[in-house]
């Protein structure tokens, strides 16, 4: 597998795999990813931005995240806890695997290489936040070792539950 930056080519398969995820939480009721978001400018946004990356099997993207290492404006506050590290951080956003390869410990495989990109980078923490209601990924984010810091709210207000991990 390959893990690299996105290109153009990616996009129409990234859709795919945000459409997969969009419809199974609306199956759910999960409101996470509803009202066209993420949709095409989010990927381009992020392409521009240089935070979008795909995990590739055989040449085709099987999984997309975005991550960034410029820090996330609504993570300077958190409710009910407190992150655990105060310094340089990496942040996980829209991390998504294609139905046909879920369970296979693809998520898992990109939070490792998420891990390495930052121990290249001299960066010992990563933090993620997630829908109260998305359980998949809060047990993900627990089997790789993060730990639940408190609360943030997104810039239209939206409640998501915060992670984070030390890396050492």
């Amino acid at each position: 597998m390959e893990f690299r930056k996105t290109t153009i080519e990616d996009i129409n398969q990234i859709m795919s795999i945000f459409k997969q995820a969009q419809q199974y939480f609306k199956d759910n009721h999960i409101d996470q990813w509803q009202n066209n978001y993420p949709n095409i400018q989010t990927i381009k946004d992020d392409m521009q931005n240089g935070y979008s990356y795909v995990l590739l099997k055989d040449g085709i993207p099987v999984a997309t995240a975005a991550i960034s290492f410029d820090g996330e404006k609504t993570y300077k506050e958190i409710y009910n806890g407190k992150w655990l590290s105060d310094g340089e951080y990496a942040v996980i956003h829209r991390l998504a695997v294609d139905q046909q390869h879920k369970g296979q410990g693809i998520s898992s495989e990109v939070m490792k290489i998420i891990e390495k990109m930052c121990i290249d980078k001299g960066i010992n923490n990563i933090k993620i936040d997630t829908h109260e209601q998305n359980l998949p990924m809060q047990k993900l984010l627990l089997k790789n070792d993060f730990t639940y810091c408190g609360v943030i709210f997104l810039e239209d207000g939206n409640k998501r539950i915060a992670f984070e991990k030390q890396i050492n």
